[in-house]
């Protein structure tokens, strides 16, 4: 990929620490990860959205899980496990200075 006249984009060489996080609320278990304290990734199993009450709630409404948000009481359980030391946040990636573009 190329950008600023032709040079490289910078690539993402971040590995997430993927960690187990038990809802506080319903006990789904999910795979997260933190980029930073705004980014995470959850990775969902068939078993954990049947098990999360929010999901099950939202499925009995005739939504497809594929189409819920997500789990407020498991991203509290994510905030927890972060504050405890569980869960880090990946380190920030090294960013060259924004190139200078002159119009032609």
């Amino acid at each position: 990929m190329s950008v600023n006249g032709g040079r490289p984009a910078a690539r993402d060489e971040r590995r997430p620490a993927f960690c187990s996080v038990e809802c506080g609320r319903c006990g789904a278990g999910v795979l997260a990860a933190k980029f930073s304290p705004q980014h995470t990734t959850v990775q969902w199993s068939a078993e954990a959205v049947r098990a999360c009450s929010e999901f099950s709630a939202a499925v009995s409404l005739g939504r497809p899980s594929a189409l819920v948000e997500g789990c407020g009481s498991l991203r509290d359980s994510i905030d927890a496990a972060v504050m405890a030391g569980r869960l880090e946040v990946s380190p920030p990636l090294e960013v060259s200075r924004p190139l200078e573009v002159t119009p032609p």
